[in-house]
Protein backbone atom coordinates (compact mmCIF):
# COMPACT_ATOMS: atom_id res chain seq x y z
CA UNK A 1 0.00 0.00 0.00
CA UNK A 2 1.28 3.33 -1.20
CA UNK A 3 1.81 5.97 1.64
CA UNK A 4 -0.79 8.06 -0.18
CA UNK A 5 -3.17 5.09 -0.05
CA UNK A 6 -2.40 4.99 3.48
CA UNK A 7 -3.20 8.78 3.97
CA UNK A 8 -6.52 8.49 2.69
CA UNK A 9 -7.30 5.07 4.37
CA UNK A 10 -6.90 7.31 7.71
CA UNK A 11 -8.94 10.54 5.94
CA UNK A 12 -11.87 8.34 5.56
CA UNK A 13 -12.49 7.06 8.56
CA UNK A 14 -12.46 10.72 10.18
CA UNK A 15 -15.55 12.06 10.16
CA UNK A 16 -16.38 15.77 11.22
CA UNK A 17 -19.13 15.48 14.63
CA UNK A 18 -20.66 19.01 13.36
CA UNK A 19 -23.16 19.13 10.60
CA UNK A 20 -21.63 22.13 8.94
CA UNK A 21 -18.08 20.81 8.88
CA UNK A 22 -19.62 17.31 7.23
CA UNK A 23 -21.14 19.51 4.56
CA UNK A 24 -17.91 21.13 3.94
CA UNK A 25 -15.91 17.75 3.26
CA UNK A 26 -19.02 16.81 1.28
CA UNK A 27 -18.72 19.67 -1.07
CA UNK A 28 -14.91 19.27 -1.76
CA UNK A 29 -15.52 15.88 -2.63
CA UNK A 30 -18.41 16.51 -4.72
CA UNK A 31 -17.03 19.28 -6.59
CA UNK A 32 -13.71 18.14 -7.39
CA UNK A 33 -15.02 15.11 -8.35
CA UNK A 34 -18.82 14.66 -7.92
CA UNK A 35 -21.71 14.95 -10.74
CA UNK A 36 -25.13 15.05 -10.75
CA UNK A 37 -26.82 12.86 -13.15
CA UNK A 38 -30.47 10.88 -14.27
CA UNK A 39 -30.68 7.38 -14.53
CA UNK A 40 -32.36 5.05 -17.66
CA UNK A 41 -35.79 6.06 -15.52
CA UNK A 42 -34.82 9.42 -15.05
CA UNK A 43 -34.69 9.61 -11.44
CA UNK A 44 -31.51 12.16 -9.93
CA UNK A 45 -28.50 10.67 -9.01
CA UNK A 46 -25.11 12.30 -7.64
CA UNK A 47 -22.04 10.06 -8.36
CA UNK A 48 -18.25 10.23 -7.58
CA UNK A 49 -15.11 9.86 -10.10
CA UNK A 50 -12.53 8.36 -7.78
CA UNK A 51 -10.45 5.50 -7.82
CA UNK A 52 -10.26 4.40 -4.06
CA UNK A 53 -13.77 2.82 -3.50
CA UNK A 54 -13.70 3.59 0.60
CA UNK A 55 -13.39 7.24 -0.64
CA UNK A 56 -16.50 6.33 -2.08
CA UNK A 57 -18.55 4.92 0.53
CA UNK A 58 -17.41 8.22 3.01
CA UNK A 59 -18.94 10.47 0.54
CA UNK A 60 -22.15 8.51 0.45
CA UNK A 61 -21.80 7.98 4.14
CA UNK A 62 -21.99 12.11 4.19
CA UNK A 63 -24.77 12.06 2.32
CA UNK A 64 -26.80 9.84 4.48
CA UNK A 65 -25.32 11.66 7.55
CA UNK A 66 -26.52 15.08 6.41
CA UNK A 67 -29.39 14.65 3.86
CA UNK A 68 -30.09 11.17 5.04
CA UNK A 69 -30.29 9.78 0.97
CA UNK A 70 -29.19 6.38 0.58
CA UNK A 71 -27.28 4.62 -2.28
CA UNK A 72 -29.76 1.98 -3.26
CA UNK A 73 -32.77 4.81 -3.19
CA UNK A 74 -33.29 7.16 -6.15
CA UNK A 75 -33.05 11.04 -5.07
CA UNK A 76 -36.62 12.79 -5.44
CA UNK A 77 -36.58 16.23 -7.10
CA UNK A 78 -37.44 17.98 -3.75
CA UNK A 79 -34.11 16.81 -2.51
CA UNK A 80 -32.07 17.08 -5.31
CA UNK A 81 -33.16 20.79 -5.68
CA UNK A 82 -32.57 20.89 -1.21
CA UNK A 83 -28.90 19.77 -2.09
CA UNK A 84 -28.55 21.88 -5.49
CA UNK A 85 -29.15 25.41 -3.47
CA UNK A 86 -26.62 24.21 -0.72
CA UNK A 87 -23.71 23.25 -3.44
CA UNK A 88 -24.53 24.84 -6.41
CA UNK A 89 -22.79 23.87 -10.01
CA UNK A 90 -20.29 21.65 -8.99
CA UNK A 91 -17.98 22.70 -12.42
CA UNK A 92 -17.55 25.72 -10.08
CA UNK A 93 -15.91 26.57 -6.89
CA UNK A 94 -17.77 25.77 -3.53
CA UNK A 95 -20.20 28.48 -1.69
CA UNK A 96 -17.40 30.49 0.13
CA UNK A 97 -20.52 30.28 2.71
CA UNK A 98 -19.98 26.96 3.60
CA UNK A 99 -16.21 27.75 4.61
CA UNK A 100 -16.22 30.43 7.10
CA UNK A 101 -15.11 28.77 9.95
CA UNK A 102 -11.70 27.27 10.53
CA UNK A 103 -13.22 23.99 11.16
CA UNK A 104 -15.34 23.89 7.93
CA UNK A 105 -11.92 25.08 5.55
CA UNK A 106 -10.47 22.01 7.27
CA UNK A 107 -12.84 19.82 6.39
CA UNK A 108 -12.82 21.22 2.80
CA UNK A 109 -8.99 20.39 2.35
CA UNK A 110 -9.68 16.98 3.35
CA UNK A 111 -12.43 16.04 1.46
CA UNK A 112 -10.06 17.87 -1.34
CA UNK A 113 -7.36 15.57 -0.67
CA UNK A 114 -9.52 12.38 -0.69
CA UNK A 115 -10.79 13.32 -4.21
CA UNK A 116 -7.86 14.81 -6.28
CA UNK A 117 -4.98 14.50 -3.76
CA UNK A 118 -1.64 12.38 -3.81
CA UNK A 119 1.56 12.49 -1.34
CA UNK A 120 5.05 10.95 -2.39
CA UNK A 121 6.46 8.19 0.18
CA UNK A 122 8.58 10.06 2.47
CA UNK A 123 11.18 7.44 1.75
CA UNK A 124 11.65 9.04 -1.54
CA UNK A 125 11.02 13.12 -1.11
CA UNK A 126 8.47 15.40 -0.01
CA UNK A 127 6.07 16.37 -2.52
CA UNK A 128 2.39 16.82 -1.83
CA UNK A 129 0.04 17.79 -4.22
CA UNK A 130 -3.66 18.14 -5.63
CA UNK A 131 -4.52 18.28 -9.18
CA UNK A 132 -7.94 19.55 -11.06
CA UNK A 133 -8.80 21.08 -14.38
CA UNK A 134 -10.48 24.04 -12.63
CA UNK A 135 -8.16 26.65 -12.41
CA UNK A 136 -10.71 28.95 -10.31
CA UNK A 137 -11.22 25.57 -7.73
CA UNK A 138 -7.25 25.29 -7.66
CA UNK A 139 -7.21 28.95 -6.76
CA UNK A 140 -9.18 28.77 -4.15
CA UNK A 141 -8.05 25.35 -2.74
CA UNK A 142 -4.32 27.27 -2.73
CA UNK A 143 -6.53 30.19 -0.45
CA UNK A 144 -7.92 27.49 1.79
CA UNK A 145 -3.97 26.42 2.20
CA UNK A 146 -2.76 29.73 2.87
CA UNK A 147 -5.19 31.13 5.56
CA UNK A 148 -3.14 28.46 8.02
CA UNK A 149 0.11 29.85 7.19
CA UNK A 150 0.73 27.00 5.05
CA UNK A 151 2.95 28.14 1.32
CA UNK A 152 1.05 26.57 -1.30
CA UNK A 153 2.19 26.75 -5.22
CA UNK A 154 0.18 26.42 -8.16
CA UNK A 155 1.61 24.90 -11.73
CA UNK A 156 -0.10 24.33 -14.57
CA UNK A 157 0.88 20.92 -16.05
CA UNK A 158 -0.79 19.93 -19.35
CA UNK A 159 -4.53 20.69 -19.04
CA UNK A 160 -4.20 20.21 -15.25
CA UNK A 161 -3.69 22.93 -12.63
CA UNK A 162 -1.61 21.71 -9.82
CA UNK A 163 -1.44 22.88 -6.52
CA UNK A 164 1.24 21.45 -4.53
CA UNK A 165 4.01 21.72 -1.94
CA UNK A 166 7.70 20.45 -1.37
CA UNK A 167 8.87 21.52 2.08
CA UNK A 168 8.32 18.74 4.60
CA UNK A 169 7.46 21.31 7.21
CA UNK A 170 4.39 22.50 5.08
CA UNK A 171 3.66 18.77 4.51
CA UNK A 172 3.65 17.77 7.77
CA UNK A 173 1.49 21.02 9.01
CA UNK A 174 -1.06 20.32 6.08
CA UNK A 175 -1.58 16.67 7.86
CA UNK A 176 -1.91 18.32 10.91
CA UNK A 177 -5.03 20.34 9.35
CA UNK A 178 -6.70 17.47 7.78
CA UNK A 179 -6.09 15.72 11.14
CA UNK A 180 -4.32 12.45 9.52
CA UNK A 181 -2.54 12.58 12.84
CA UNK A 182 -1.20 8.68 12.32
CA UNK A 183 0.12 9.80 8.64
CA UNK A 184 1.84 13.05 10.56
CA UNK A 185 3.46 10.87 12.95
CA UNK A 186 5.12 8.03 10.38
CA UNK A 187 6.17 11.12 8.13
CA UNK A 188 7.91 13.00 11.11
CA UNK A 189 9.73 9.59 12.44
CA UNK A 190 10.91 9.17 9.06
CA UNK A 191 12.03 12.47 8.27
CA UNK A 192 14.05 12.64 11.92
CA UNK A 193 15.64 9.59 10.53
CA UNK A 194 16.72 10.91 7.11
CA UNK A 195 18.10 14.22 8.92
CA UNK A 196 19.81 11.61 11.07
CA UNK A 197 21.49 10.19 8.50
CA UNK A 198 22.42 12.83 6.46
CA UNK A 199 23.52 14.33 9.49
CA UNK A 200 26.16 11.30 9.74
CA UNK A 201 27.10 11.52 6.35
CA UNK A 202 27.99 14.87 6.80
CA UNK A 203 30.19 14.43 9.76
CA UNK A 204 31.94 11.35 8.15
CA UNK A 205 32.28 13.33 4.69
CA UNK A 206 33.89 16.15 6.92
CA UNK A 207 36.36 13.79 9.31
CA UNK A 208 36.97 11.79 6.23
CA UNK A 209 37.91 15.29 4.46
CA UNK A 210 40.13 16.29 7.22
CA UNK A 211 41.89 12.80 7.56
CA UNK A 212 43.02 13.17 3.73
CA UNK A 213 44.01 16.59 4.18
CA UNK A 214 46.22 15.37 7.63
CA UNK A 215 47.57 12.58 5.70
CA UNK A 216 48.40 14.57 2.57
CA UNK A 217 50.44 17.09 4.82
CA UNK A 218 52.04 14.64 6.41
CA UNK A 219 53.21 13.08 3.41
CA UNK A 220 54.55 16.01 2.27
CA UNK A 221 56.24 16.57 5.49
CA UNK A 222 57.95 13.52 5.45
CA UNK A 223 59.03 14.19 1.56
CA UNK A 224 60.68 17.33 2.92
CA UNK A 225 62.38 15.83 5.88
CA UNK A 226 63.95 13.34 3.58
CA UNK A 227 64.84 15.36 1.30
CA UNK A 228 66.85 17.16 4.38
CA UNK A 229 68.49 14.11 5.22
CA UNK A 230 69.66 13.23 1.80
CA UNK A 231 71.01 16.46 0.79
CA UNK A 232 71.75 18.21 4.41
CA UNK A 233 71.95 15.56 6.89
CA UNK A 234 69.47 15.71 10.22
CA UNK A 235 72.45 15.91 12.38
CA UNK A 236 73.10 19.20 10.88
CA UNK A 237 69.79 21.09 12.42
CA UNK A 238 68.75 22.82 14.85
CA UNK A 239 68.34 20.59 17.74
CA UNK A 240 64.75 21.32 17.72
CA UNK A 241 64.07 20.29 13.85
CA UNK A 242 66.28 17.92 14.21
CA UNK A 243 63.77 16.13 16.83
CA UNK A 244 60.74 16.90 15.50
CA UNK A 245 62.12 15.43 11.93
CA UNK A 246 62.59 12.06 13.69
CA UNK A 247 59.67 11.87 15.28
CA UNK A 248 58.02 13.16 12.50
CA UNK A 249 59.62 9.87 10.56
CA UNK A 250 58.99 7.56 13.19
CA UNK A 251 55.00 9.10 13.44
CA UNK A 252 53.91 9.55 9.94
CA UNK A 253 50.23 9.47 11.07
CA UNK A 254 50.14 10.78 14.17
CA UNK A 255 48.44 14.85 14.57
CA UNK A 256 50.57 17.88 15.31
CA UNK A 257 49.37 17.66 18.95
CA UNK A 258 50.45 14.40 19.40
CA UNK A 259 53.73 14.99 18.10
CA UNK A 260 54.07 17.66 20.43
CA UNK A 261 53.43 16.05 23.15
CA UNK A 262 56.28 13.40 21.80
CA UNK A 263 58.73 15.81 22.02
CA UNK A 264 61.08 16.51 25.18
CA UNK A 265 59.90 18.95 26.49
CA UNK A 266 56.68 19.40 25.18
CA UNK A 267 55.41 21.70 22.84
CA UNK A 268 51.78 22.90 21.93
CA UNK A 269 50.70 22.19 17.95
CA UNK A 270 51.51 26.10 16.80
CA UNK A 271 55.29 25.23 18.20
CA UNK A 272 55.02 22.18 16.45
CA UNK A 273 53.62 23.46 13.28
CA UNK A 274 56.00 26.56 13.58
CA UNK A 275 58.95 23.80 13.35
CA UNK A 276 57.83 21.51 10.50
CA UNK A 277 56.88 24.86 8.21
CA UNK A 278 60.57 25.73 9.09
CA UNK A 279 61.92 22.28 7.33
CA UNK A 280 58.91 22.35 4.58
CA UNK A 281 60.83 26.37 3.93
CA UNK A 282 64.44 24.37 3.91
CA UNK A 283 63.54 22.03 1.87
CA UNK A 284 61.55 24.18 -0.73
CA UNK A 285 64.82 26.16 -1.20
CA UNK A 286 66.99 23.13 -1.72
CA UNK A 287 64.29 22.31 -4.36
CA UNK A 288 64.63 25.74 -5.89
CA UNK A 289 69.04 25.72 -5.95
CA UNK A 290 68.42 28.41 -3.43
CA UNK A 291 70.61 26.98 -1.11
CA UNK A 292 72.86 26.31 -3.12
CA UNK A 293 72.99 29.98 -4.15
CA UNK A 294 73.13 31.11 -0.75
CA UNK A 295 76.56 29.21 -0.26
Amino acid sequence: MSFSHEVKEELVKHMGTARHCQLAELAAILHFCGQYGRDNEGCFTIGFQVENTTVVKKCFTLLKKTYSIDTDVAIDEEKMQELYVRFGDVNEPVDEVLLKSACCRRAYIRGAFLAIGSISAPEKGYHLEFVTTNEKKAKQLQEMIQSFGIEAKTILRKKYHVVYMKESEAIVDLLNIMEAHVALMKLENLRILKELRNTVNRRVNCETANINKTLDSSRKQQEDILLLKEKYGLENLPKGLQQIARIRLEEPEASLKELGEMLEPPIGKSGVNHRLRKLSEMADMLKSGKEEEKR
